[in-house]
């Protein structure tokens, strides 16, 4: 399913093509949000990533005929992360992602790294509440469990 928006904006379905630029995002966008977690730490999780991004539910967000600009992964409900290349962010990418899941599915969780204050207040500006709070075994960082829950209308 492709989605476009004004301006050769497109969301797709992620591809086997896309693997190598997708990783990339992943890692640049994680060591920028979580400068709290050492960059070596993403580094070394980037050869299971890329086996994993197959499997997972993704979508990607593609600027006309160049390079994906972001993802979204998602198990189920469970949204794995969304994924904004750097120079890219700020633009609605995120919240275009964010807007596919949701069409898709009636509630989404997540878990987000509390020290990831923008990432956080994206999340609650987009009717996510916090439903919880524990510890990144992987990483010993705090990070609070949020769900959005479509709302029915009467």
């Amino acid at each position: 399913m492709k989605m476009r928006n004004g301006g050769g904006k497109m969301m797709r379905a992620f591809q086997t093509g896309d693997l190598e630029r997708a990783a990339e995002i992943w890692l640049k966008a994680n060591v920028q949000a979580h400068n709290f977690i050492p960059r070596q730490y993403w580094e070394g999780q980037l050869e299971t990533v890329r086996t994993l991004l197959p499997q997972a539910e993704l979508y990607v967000w593609q600027d006309g005929d160049s390079k994906v600009q972001g993802f979204i992964g998602l198990s189920g409900e469970h949204i794995e992360g969304i994924f904004v290349w750097p120079p890219a962010q700020s633009q609605g990418i995120g919240r275009a992602l964010l807007d596919r899941a949701k069409a898709a599915h009636d509630r989404l969780t997540l878990n987000v790294y509390r020290k990831n204050n923008q990432a956080a207040a994206f999340y609650r500006r987009e009717g996510f509440r916090v439903q919880g709070e524990g510890v990144d075994e992987n990483t010993g960082e705090a990070e609070c469990r949020m769900v959005w829950e479509e709302s029915g209308t009467c």
